[in-house]
């Protein structure tokens, strides 16, 4: 059986089509890249807000053409299961999130009783997803209502997963979860993170550790002590803190105030060395006035961050905020976002135009999707996927995988330009 999985959404959904991936060539299927090749297509789909559900939507229509089976999975269907066996007939079978042995025995493949990841990214670096769920009460989010309560994995289970993903020459682990700082609270009665951290840190082959989607509250004394003098974790936070209005924060339930907001960035800063900071905005809440706006502009205008996502508002039902309604038009959504953007663009290109002469240590990833010929890789401050990349330039081969010591040579906008040393 030919089988073609394409993967929607987050890095977390990621892993978990890294997993049905691996569960799939244990069951005896035989996996190809191109779905018009395939006796199957797997959609996993992504349902957190309106943009993300109307790619899924078009990703099934596109495949859906009775040309062969096409199964649907993930976080869609865990909302609408039900309206989507009545909108799509055409789709064979729908699947929740962690599906994985359901749809091995629905295509008739073999029971898989363990497997391991069939990674997809780059053989750098790899995402270890270290919970599922998510327990905060944020009125905007529809993720507790899709995945459920936060439920970490035993410590012992993330190790040797990590393990047996430097075995394959991963050097870099990106430590995800929808609520990452909140790791250990529901298996150990407290938070695990930093426990976990030293954990990982003594795996022989992992170099570097990157830490993604941190909850602000809980970025505490404990964690920044130890980042402070680790070895292997980069000083590289993302933390979403979605808005700095007071007001705008207390009605999203965020548990914090734009002063909090403020004392945090000042302490991490003044604590870790040469810190890079990403975080996320959410413009055009149904209460975010234009001075609520405006001040959130000007917060991103004194320069904490290194990167910046934004959002705009999507009216998901059942969230607390639903009722709340969708008063601000999409184009104001848009302006407010545009807006945002472009003075974080001045600010991203002007720190990586200071980097400039610097020496660093850089993972390479690929090659340039141009031409296929020049290396492409990431220095500390740059996540997979979300932020820029750095061009190498070498007077030997290169090879994915490796890690090297390079010196800036250029910015180019998001980008870097690098020679290797």
């Amino acid at each position: 059986m030919r089988v073609a999985v394409i993967s929607l959404g987050c890095a977390k959904n990621l892993v978990d089509t890294e997993v049905l991936l691996g569960k799939l060539v244990k069951g005896g299927a035989k996996l190809v890249n191109d779905p018009s090749k395939a006796d199957v297509i797997i959609v996993n789909t992504c349902g957190f807000i309106q943009q993300a559900k109307e790619e899924a939507i078009d990703t099934i229509l596109d495949w859906a053409d009775g040309k062969r089976k096409v199964v649907v999975m993930g976080c869609l269907v865990e909302r609408y299961r039900e309206e989507m066996k009545k909108e799509f007939p055409e789709v064979s079978a729908f699947f929740g999130t962690e599906s994985w042995d359901q749809i091995i025995q629905y295509l008739g493949l073999k029971e898989v009783k363990s497997s391991e990841r069939v990674l997809t990214t780059p053989p750098s670096y790899a995402y270890l997803k270290v919970a599922e769920g998510c327990n905060r009460t944020c009125s905007f989010c529809a993720i507790p209502l899709i995945r459920g309560r936060h439920r970490s994995k035993p410590l012992e289970d993330l190790l040797e997963e990590a393990r047996n993903l430097a075995e394959r020459g991963v050097k870099e682990l990106c430590i995800v979860s929808q609520d990452t700082g909140y790791y250990g609270k529901d298996l150990y009665h407290r938070k695990a993170l930093v426990q976990l951290l030293k954990k990982l840190e003594e795996l022989e082959g992992i170099e570097w550790i990157r830490l993604l989607y941190l909850y602000p509250t809980d970025v505490d004394e404990e964690l920044l002590s130890y980042l402070k003098d680790s070895g292997k974790v980069l000083p590289y936070l993302d933390i979403p803190l979605q808005h700095v209005s007071d007001r705008v924060l207390k009605s999203m339930r965020r548990g914090y105030s734009g002063s909090f907001v403020r004392r945090l960035l000042d302490e991490v800063m003044k604590n870790l060395d040469n810190v890079v900071l990403r975080t996320t905005f959410l413009v055009g809440y149904p209460e975010e006035r234009e001075e609520d706006f405006r001040e959130l502009l000007r917060f991103v205008e004194e320069g904490y961050f290194h990167w910046v996502g934004v959002f705009t508002y999507s009216h998901e039902e059942n969230t607390p905020a639903y009722p709340l309604g969708d008063p601000i038009p999409q184009d104001e959504k848009e302006l407010r976002r545009d807006a945002i953007m472009k003075a974080q663009q001045e600010i991203t290109f002007r720190k990586n135009a200071q980097l400039v002469g610097r020496e660093m240590d850089l993972l390479v990833d690929s090659y340039d999707e141009e031409l296929g010929i020049v290396p492409v890789g990431r220095v500390y401050l740059q996540a997979p996927e979300v932020d820029g990349i750095c061009y190498v330039e070498a007077d030997r081969p290169i090879s994915p995988g490796e890690k090297l010591k390079v010196k800036v040579t250029e910015a180019v906008g998001y980008d870097l330009k690098v020679e290797v040393c």
